[in-house]
């Protein structure tokens, strides 16, 4: 959201311990991906509880039929059945042939992509604005982002509420000081989506997403219009604004497959400041309740 992000988000398939882990976070903070190093208390793992507030997408009833009589099965037709039925997995739809960028665009994202593959660790306030579509409200969170390769992340939270997430190797850390609790989850890093592994310095843009230029009159950079090439289930469209000057995201839009927006800007970043990997442990009280996801998963 990566993150996801940008980093929310967490742009990747969850896993059931990554979203039991991510049923802790806070709503509009779940997005950005984050990791952590310091190795936890170990204390016996605990279901997460659903944040307050948090949405929930409406599903459908069971639907009448006309005129309340039921509906017909339909009929077979004398032909093989579907590879579904014969226990045989669904292919996935073919990725759609990525359209050519104007020169404008190509040179904008090949500038982009080489900014992050030169930069070993960067830190930076951030603005995260949560819009939810169904309930037509917006949440704003404050906080600063450190970063360090090879895929070391931490999102330190301070308003409304001071959290910290950690992202290191496979494992996102979260901490809510408030509630004395650290929650533990997994992650495949392998399947984030390059609209977050770019910023790692991996990952190319071009080969999972439509680029175009887009119409932006508040935007203080370029803004770029990702579209997915293939049916991408866990979000709709990424924006990213990029300074054409040094090739940096000062903003990145995550759309939800529901219309919702996950929008993170990022605040005086620096790059290359040298930053340590302790930076990434997280030392919390000895009486933190500890809910361990990842205790019991094949290896």
């Amino acid at each position: 959201m990566f993150l996801e992000t940008l980093l929310v988000t967490l742009l990747s398939a969850p896993s059931a311990a990554a979203a039991s882990a991510a049923r802790a976070l806070p709503a509009g903070s779940e997005k950005p991906v984050l990791v952590a190093q310091a190795t936890p208390a170990p204390a016996a793992p605990k279901p997460a509880e659903t944040p307050a507030g948090a949405p929930a997408k409406p599903t459908d009833a069971g639907k009448a039929t006309d005129g309340g009589k039921p509906a017909e099965p339909a009929k077979a037709p004398a032909t093989q059945a579907p590879a579904a039925q014969q226990g045989k997995p669904a292919q996935a739809a073919p990725a759609k042939p990525a359209p050519a960028m104007t020169p404008e665009v190509k040179s904008l994202v090949d500038r982009m992509q080489a900014f992050y593959e030169k930069t070993s660790d960067f830190r930076s306030g951030f603005r995260q604005d949560y819009k939810y579509k169904t309930f037509r409200r917006t949440q704003t969170s404050e906080g600063t982002v450190t970063y360090k390769k090879p895929g070391l992340m931490r999102w330190e939270y301070q308003k409304p509420t001071a959290r910290t997430f950690v992202l290191a190797g496979n494992k996102v850390y979260a901490y809510d000081a408030a509630a004395q609790s650290l929650t533990v989850g997994s992650i495949d890093t392998s399947q984030l989506s390059a609209s977050v592994t770019f910023l790692f310095g991996q990952g190319k843009l071009a080969d999972e997403f439509a680029i175009t230029k887009g119409t932006c009159k508040d935007c203080k950079g370029t803004l770029l219009v990702l579209d997915p090439l293939k049916d991408e289930p866990r979000f709709r469209q990424v924006r990213l604004e990029v300074d054409p000057a040094t090739a940096q995201v000062l903003k990145s839009t995550v759309v939800d497959p529901d219309g919702s927006e996950n929008t993170i800007s990022f605040l005086g970043l620096k790059t290359n400041v040298g930053i340590d990997a302790d930076s990434f442990k997280l030392d919390v009280p000895k009486d933190t309740r500890v809910d361990d996801f990842t205790k019991g998963q094949k290896k």
